[in-house]
């Protein structure tokens, strides 16, 4: 599993009560820059911030109604997206009264439909704006381009072509080394 820092941890947890308060669902997570995946609170974590009793997250887990992650060492561990999915499940059995069949099959319909939501609007980006690279685990993942991003990429760009161009000059000796002495700032 990732490290996480105590001021990540810090994020995630404040990242989790908006969860829990309703203040932010899973898409503001993910488009915040939030790993709604990664796998960050204990049990008593969990139980503290939704105010679950911690037995019942367990029998969660065992009906395969809201499933964390393990530790090697077998401890549970919620991430954002499980987080998510206990509140939906609690608010939908004890506000609803619906069954844990009826609310497990609701949870997977509404992931369905959130993962659709969000596959349309990728759709609806223009071509060739996304950058594609390889997740944790090595799903394919998209990057969304910033303009920052764009300009330090063109800048690197230019100066490889300024070496290029430099390598090409006659009067070098057969030696392909290029040392380059200079701050940070030419950079």
């Amino acid at each position: 599993m990732q490290k996480v820092t105590r001021d990540m941890r810090q994020m995630y947890i404040i990242c989790a009560r908006s969860l829990v308060e309703g203040r932010l669902d899973l898409d503001n997570v993910d488009d915040s820059g939030f790993d709604s995946d990664l796998p960050v609170f204990t049990v008593g974590k969990v139980a503290t911030l939704a105010n679950i009793h911690p037995q019942t997250l367990r029998q969660y887990d065992r009906l395969g109604l809201v499933v964390p992650r393990r530790t090697q060492g077998g401890a549970r561990r919620y991430s954002l997206r499980d987080i998510d999915r206990l509140c939906q499940a609690q608010h939908l059995s004890q506000d609803e009264s619906i069954n844990l069949a009826g609310v497990t099959r609701i949870l997977a319909l509404q992931e369905e439909n959130r993962q659709l939501r969000r596959e349309i609007g990728r759709m609806r980006v223009p071509s060739g704006s996304s950058v594609f690279a390889a997740g944790r685990n090595g799903e394919v993942i998209e990057v969304q381009r910033s303009e920052r991003a764009r300009l330090w990429r063109h800048e690197m760009h230019r100066k490889h072509e300024e070496l290029v161009a430099f390598e090409d000059v006659e009067d070098l000796d057969s030696s392909r080394s290029l040392i380059i002495w200079g701050s940070d700032q030419d950079l």
